[in-house]
């Protein structure tokens, strides 16, 4: 293969490591860059990593720095990220970027309509797949409208997600009652738009990704899906111990679900199974690569080398079968799960110890690169007692 391009990632959270890896490791030369506080924790020995401009605050500068950057390596880049926040940015600058660098992104209007919570709901009731309860709230008029036709516990949901974890880091907030969520809306709407949703039962077990790579002509070059074991938090939180495992089921519901949209390049949709009726319903869409995809290369379907070579011209094999019950685990993430459940009963240290057996694959622990997880994990531990602190 050729490998005389170079590649160029936009993050340094476990998904921009991830990335660095399965490159560097294969001889590509890698550039990795993210904002201050991800660098620091990120930065790794396999890439060259330094940090650039806030595609949010700094976008001229962002981009200007790319450019720059892309007439010093002196042939164009692949282009990579796993954050919304530059999806975003490349998406809005793609005219300009594409002069310079190697990319494949959907249409800018279906980037802006998967990165709004709202937008995608309505998306997927379009192309009829099923979803929970959703309202949109913008003043407490139609949040007493919604209250009248509600199930508690529900779920606020944040529109945009990536906007706003930059002021509260939580994907959700559950509401036992409407009390308590008449008296919190207003603290939570000054963080930006907001939706509502039913909470659909089930525990971490239920829930499920599919993922794609579709080329410029809607050819699936890749398809993986996966089931969460644990999260963190383990209420509502982002993947902690995951495993391999195809869902044909859920695969037919996709296919013609991101076909119809033209979900072109990196796609994944999550969903969660309703223990009532067994329904998968639809959570959300990421446009680009997500946080346990590094699981892809051990089980048959290495979704970021694939990409390479695609936009390479290396006309890589599509690779739609997986293989099946190997394990993905952010170590410290398991960890804190572990400590949540066991308070609950819910897991046991006999559990836990069964899910570090078997093939795996570490998000961030890695011999040949070790400093991410260290880094990391006294990160999580640091928070993780802070806010013990203030229980």
């Amino acid at each position: 293969m050729n490998h005389e391009h170079s590649a160029v990632i936009l993050d340094l959270s476990a998904n921009g490591v991830g990335i660095i890896r399965s490159l560097a490791r294969k001889g590509i030369k890698v550039y990795a860059f993210d904002t201050k506080k991800p660098y620091k924790i990120g930065k790794s020995r396999l890439a060259t990593c330094d940090i650039c401009p806030s595609p949010l605050t700094e976008e001229k500068k962002l981009l200007d720095f790319l450019i720059k950057l892309s007439n010093k390596i002196g042939s164009k880049p692949v282009l990579y990220t796993g954050a919304d926040d530059y999806v975003q940015f490349i998406s809005k600058n793609r005219d300009e970027l594409l002069k310079y660098f190697l990319f494949l992104f959907p249409d800018n209007y279906l980037i802006e309509q998967v990165l709004d919570k709202y937008k995608t709901y309505e998306l997927a009731v379009k192309h009829n797949i099923p979803c929970p309860k959703t309202y949109v709230i913008d003043n407490k008029e139609e949040l007493e409208d919604a209250i009248l036709t509600l199930d508690f516990p529900c779920i606020l949901k944040p529109v945009l997600g990536h906007e706003f974890r930059k002021r509260i880091n939580k994907k959700a907030i559950v509401f036992e009652t409407p009390e308590q969520l008449r008296s919190e809306y207003s603290f939570y709407r000054e963080c930006g738009q907001l939706i509502i949703q039913e909470l659909i039962p089930g525990d971490n077990q239920c829930f499920y990704k599919v993922a794609t790579f579709y080329d410029d002509n809607m050819e699936l070059l890749a398809l993986f899906s996966l089931q969460k074991n644990h999260q963190f938090p383990a209420e509502f939180g982002t993947g902690a111990h995951i495993v391999s495992k195809k869902l044909p089921e859920l695969i037919d519901i996709c296919i013609p679900f991101f076909e119809g949209i033209k979900l072109k390049g990196i796609g994944m949709a999550e969903f969660k199974k309703d223990s009532r009726d067994g329904t998968y319903k639809f959570i959300e869409i990421n446009p680009r690569f997500w946080l346990t995809h590094s699981l892809t290369g051990p089980s048959g379907v290495d979704f970021v080398y694939m990409y390479y070579l695609y936009l390479t011209n290396q006309n890589p094999e599509p690779r739609l079968n997986q293989i099946d019950g190997i394990k993905w685990i952010y170590l410290v993430r398991y960890y804190l799960t572990f400590l949540q459940k066991k308070k609950r009963s819910e897991m046991t240290f006999k559990d836990f110890y069964q899910g570090l057996q078997g093939q795996k694959e570490f998000a961030l622990f890695a011999w040949d690169d070790p400093m991410p997880f260290f880094r990391s994990a006294w990160s999580h531990l640091i928070n993780a007692w802070k806010r013990k602190r203030k229980e």
